[in-house]
């Protein structure tokens, strides 16, 4: 008889990461938990507080004997630890190489490592892209990263694409478009822009845009992302294993109209203050996600205006029209 399955989720104290959790353990799963909590937190699992089936390591990418420990007796891994930010990485892109480059290839190098090599379901971004205008952003457009952020998750699919061919581990990338939703830290520095321009409001302080505010982005609501990382998961693996794929909505705001429904939503006037524009972004994205469509039987569960609300209600505890 097969051991149950025990899925590892690096980075699982994270945002993302930790919706990836509740979901495995909402289903059944015995998850594993790897992460050095340098940025996840504790608080972002106390849905799961002394939950029999979940295990937490601390532990950190860079080390290689912690990621193999971690590994052992794993189904699958959702690899999500990575530093995450644009501008993080331009003011620090020797730790965003350690982080994305050399964390990942541990990840790999561990999984391969074992008897039973499992599946890795790893973040990637739609960063890749850079600022090529062409849009929609699809998987056979050439990679073009201009921050040092983008270019550590090019190395990251390299690196999946031929630990696929070269030691048989099933890979699958996904180029996550801009996501946000509940548990998301808005206060951090590198705060994504939808949790921030929330608390911002709350606040009653101007919203910092950089720029304009006509930069658009295809924001993608965290269930849309967790459905799509299962999906991977559990694709046919002749299909999936050493690509990619967008994961993302097919719809694209602009941070004007954020603050636009953000007015609504929460009955009130919001003011801006506009500052330069930020080294290493890039002015739009757009998926097109209909490979994953084809391949991962993926489909955004909720558009925007729907994960919007949702947001709101979390991080102001009212319910909102």
């Amino acid at each position: 008889m097969a051991p149950p399955a025990l899925f590892l989720v690096t980075g699982g104290a994270g945002f993302i990461g930790s919706h990836i959790v509740e979901r495995l353990l909402t289903e059944g799963q015995r998850v594993r938990v790897f992460d050095n909590f340098s940025t996840g937190s504790r608080a972002n699992l106390d849905f799961a507080r002394g939950h029999r089936r979940l295990e937490i390591v601390r532990g950190d990418l860079t080390s290689f004997k912690a990621v193999e420990k971690a590994m052992r007796g794993v189904t699958a891994v959702f690899h999500q630890a990575a530093m995450r930010s644009v501008p993080r990485s331009v003011a620090d892109p020797l730790g965003a190489n350690a982080s994305n480059v050399t964390g990942t290839l541990h990840v790999l190098h561990a999984a391969a490592a074992q008897k039973r090599k499992p599946r890795v379901v790893y973040a990637s971004s739609s960063s890749v892209y850079g600022d090529r205008p062409d849009l929609p952003k699809r998987e056979d457009q050439p990679s073009a990263p201009i921050s040092p952020y983008a270019a550590t998750k090019v190395a990251g699919e390299l690196y999946g694409s031929v630990w696929h061919r070269l030691m048989g581990v099933e890979t699958v990338g996904l180029r996550y478009f801009n996501v946000f939703g509940p548990r998301q830290d808005p206060k951090s520095e590198y705060a994504a822009v939808i949790p921030r321009f929330i608390l911002w409001a709350q606040q009653g302080q101007p919203l910092q845009v950089h720029g304009d505010g006509t930069q658009s982005r295809d924001f993608t609501y965290i269930d849309n992302v967790v459905a799509a990382n299962l999906l991977a998961a559990r694709a046919d693996a002749a299909k999936v294993s050493g690509r990619a794929y967008n994961v993302g909505c097919g719809s694209r705001t602009s941070l004007l109209e954020i603050i636009a429904k953000l007015e609504r939503m929460l009955g009130t006037s919001i003011k801006r203050k506009h500052s330069p524009g930020r080294a290493g972004d890039v002015p739009h994205t757009l998926a097109d996600v209909s490979a994953g469509k084809r391949d991962l039987g993926y489909d955004p569960v909720v558009d925007f205006d729907e994960g919007l609300r949702r947001t709101v209600e979390f991080f102001t505890g009212r319910k909102v029209g």
